[in-house]
C-alpha cells in the first residue's frame, strides 16, 4: 500500500513529463476530468486493478486531433511509473475538441450559454467530474472559465434543488415508525436506510458539493467539514434495533441539517427542533416547511413554477438513465414539458 501513488499526482506527472514534451508547439489545454475514481481523489490501490494508470484529457482544435492523436500513440512509451500507458479499450491520453467532449460528456455544450434545462439534466456525477481533478494546462483558455461557470448551480436553481430535497424527506420521514408500529422493522429499517441517503444529498447540497454516485457518496459526506455529528447520527439510526430509536437519531441529525439551513440564509430562518406529526407518535423535521420557505425564496418567476421535481437525480434512479446524458435530456424535457 505504501507505494501506491494517487491517480491525479501519476497523471500530473505523466502529462509534465511525457505528454506536455511531446506537445509543446501544439495549441492545447491538458486535465484529468472525466470518468474515474482518480479524478474525484477516490482512488486506492484498489482502483489500479482495471481500467487504471496514467490518464491525460487533451483538448486541441478539432482539425488537429486526428493527426495529433496518431502521433502521440505512436510514441508513447509502454509504461510511466510503472504502470501501462495503454489500458481499457484504449490509452492513457484522448486527444480531442474541447466543445466535442464536454457535449458528450454532459449532453450540452457550457461554452455556450447554460439553460436551465442544461443543469436540471445533467446528472451530479458528471458535474462533478468536469470541475473536480486537475487542470494541467489551459493554453486554449477554455477548461478554466468552463469549470468556473459549472461551479455551482445559480442561486435560483440551488434554492429549487434544494427545496425538491427537503421535499423528498417530507414525503417519507413519518413512513420509519408508521411501518414499526405495524411489526413491519424491515420496512422501517429500509425507510430509514432511504432517508439517511436523501440526508446525506442534501448535506452535501448545502455545502455547493455535488453529490457523487452511491459508490462515492459516504465517501464524500464524510470528508465534508463539520458533519461529524450528522454522521454519527445517521451511523446510529442505520444500527438501531427498532423503530423509536431510529427516530431518536434521525430527529438529531434532522435538528442539524435544519440549522445548516439557517445558517445558508437562503431563506427567512426556520425553527429547527423536531415535532409530532399530527396525533402520532412520531417525530419528525415536517421538511415541507423548508421546501417551502426556500420556493418563496426564489426571485425568478420561471424557476418558482417549476414542478417539485428537482434535477434528474432527485426523479431518476436507474444508472442506464444517469450515464446517458441524452436520455437524461430526454426524460428532464419530458418532466418539465408545459412549464
Amino acid at each position: 500500500m505504501s507505494s501506491f501513488v494517487p491517480g491525479l499526482e501519476l497523471s500530473r506527472n505523466f502529462y509534465e513529463q511525457v505528454v506536455q514534451p511531446m506537445v509543446a508547439d501544439v495549441p492545447h489545454s491538458a486535465a484529468l476530468i472525466g470518468a474515474g475514481s482518480e479524478v474525484l481523489a477516490f482512488d486506492t490501490e484498489r482502483s489500479t486493478d482495471h481500467d487504471w494508470g496514467p490518464r491525460v484529457v487533451l483538448f486541441v482544435a478539432p482539425e488537429t486531433a486526428g493527426a495529433l492523436r496518431t502521433s502521440i500513440t505512436a510514441a508513447l512509451p509502454a509504461t510511466f511509473g510503472g504502470y501501462p500507458t495503454a489500458f481499457g479499450d484504449g490509452h492513457g491520453i484522448q486527444v480531442t475538441g474541447p466543445s466535442a467532449w464536454l457535449t458528450e460528456r454532459l449532453g450540452f455544450d457550457p461554452l455556450a450559454q447554460i439553460s436551465a434545462l442544461d443543469w436540471l439534466s445533467t446528472p451530479w456525477q458528471r458535474l462533478a467530474e468536469v470541475t473536480r481533478g486537475e487542470v494541467f494546462h489551459d493554453g486554449l483558455q477554455v477548461l478554466e472559465p468552463t469549470r468556473s461557470a459549472l461551479r455551482w448551480y445559480p442561486g435560483d436553481l440551488w434554492r429549487y434543488v434544494l427545496a425538491c430535497q427537503w421535499r423528498r424527506l417530507a414525503q417519507q420521514e413519518a413512513f420509519p415508525g408508521r411501518c414499526g408500529e405495524v411489526g413491519d422493522d424491515l420496512g422501517s429499517a429500509v425507510l430509514t436506510a432511504s432517508l439517511t441517503r436523501d440526508l446525506m444529498r442534501l448535506a452535501l447540497l448545502m455545502r455547493r458539493r455535488y453529490p457523487p454516485y452511491a459508490k462515492w457518496l459516504g465517501s464524500a459526506f464524510t470528508r465534508l467539514p463539520g458533519t461529524a455529528e450528522i454522521g454519527q447520527a445517521l451511523s446510529g439510526a442505520l444500527a438501531a434495533d427498532g423503530w423509536r430509536e431510529r427516530q431518536h437519531h434521525l430527529g438529531r441529525a434532522y435538528e442539524r441539517v435544519a440549522q445548516m439551513h439557517n445558517r445558508l440564509g437562503l431563506s427567512r430562518p426556520l425553527e429547527t427542533t423536531t415535532r409530532g406529526y399530527y396525533q402520532r407518535p412520531f417525530e419528525v423535521i415536517d421538511g415541507l416547511r423548508f421546501a417551502d420557505a426556500l420556493t418563496e425564496a426564489i426571485t425568478d418567476p420561471w424557476v418558482r413554477a417549476l414542478p417539485p421535481l428537482g434535477s434528474v437525480d432527485q426523479f431518476g434512479d436507474s444508472t442506464d438513465l444517469l450515464t446517458c446524458p441524452r436520455r437524461c435530456r430526454a426524460v428532464t424535457r419530458a418532466a418539465l414539458e408545459g412549464h
